[in-house]
């Protein structure tokens, strides 16, 4: 076996962490994401240039009912030329600071349902080597109907996707089975399978808990407008 050092349970963390960059350029807009390169000088001394895209971050929701069935939604993703079985989510609105307020949104404007208790599954980077897009999954239980949101109008793919229910167990299934592929779905999905299944549902993180890498990104566009470029995904 490999010599490795071993990495103590303190230590098992994401560390932020930036190198000086040197210029920030938009090459292009779009409506949700700019594409931008930055020349960041590394400890060497060296300069390297990175192409990615800004986001405004997500959220998402594991909706379970009382018989441990999840609310899905099945939508086209042009991108990837595919009607994906995923979870209600979306995007974080321009203004929204309240992460757990933007999924209670979302979870009415999707699937018209509001939930009595929230707590926070997972936070996850969805390609961080090319895509800046924090995304943060909830569980909701306690559903009960509601309205959408005043003004919330359905179009584009979302006036032709359906509602559906999946048994907790079909989805975990679906997903070794490699036919769920949507990444809030696998990473919500199994991560509320192993907290009910192990106990861990009365220790997750309550709802309004801190999102550090929401503030990491506030610094790091705050450098950017510094430097004279573009932060405006939206």
């Amino acid at each position: 076996m490999v010599d490795l050092r071993v990495l103590s349970g303190d230590e098992v963390t994401d560390e932020p962490l930036g190198w000086p960059v040197r210029s920030h350029t938009l090459l292009g807009g779009g409506l949700v994401s700019d594409f931008v390169r930055d020349e960041v000088e590394t400890p060497a001394g060296e300069v390297m240039r990175r192409d990615y895209l800004l986001h405004p971050g997500a959220v998402g929701i594991i909706a379970l009912d009382d018989a441990e069935r999840v609310v899905v939604v099945r939508q086209l993703r042009h991108p990837v030329g595919f009607r994906l079985v995923e979870p209600p989510a979306g995007l974080i609105d321009a203004g929204e600071t309240s992460w757990v307020d933007a999924a209670r949104r979302e979870l009415a404007e999707e699937v018209e349902l509001a939930a009595s208790d929230w707590r926070i599954l997972v936070d996850y980077m969805t390609s961080p080597g090319c895509l800046q897009e924090t995304l943060r999954v909830y569980l909701a239980r306690g559903l009960t109907p509601t309205g959408r949101p005043d003004g919330f109008v359905v179009e584009h793919e979302e006036a032709d996707m359906d509602v559906c229910l999946v048994a907790l167990d079909d989805l975990v299934d679906a997903i070794y089975a490699g036919r769920i592929q949507n990444p809030t779905m696998v990473a919500g999905a199994l991560a509320a399978y192993a907290a009910l299944r192990t106990g861990r549902v009365e220790s997750l993180r309550p709802a309004d808990a801190p999102w550090p890498a929401r503030a990491v990104k506030e610094q790091r566009d705050a450098r950017i407008h510094a430097l004279g470029g573009e932060t405006r995904p939206r």
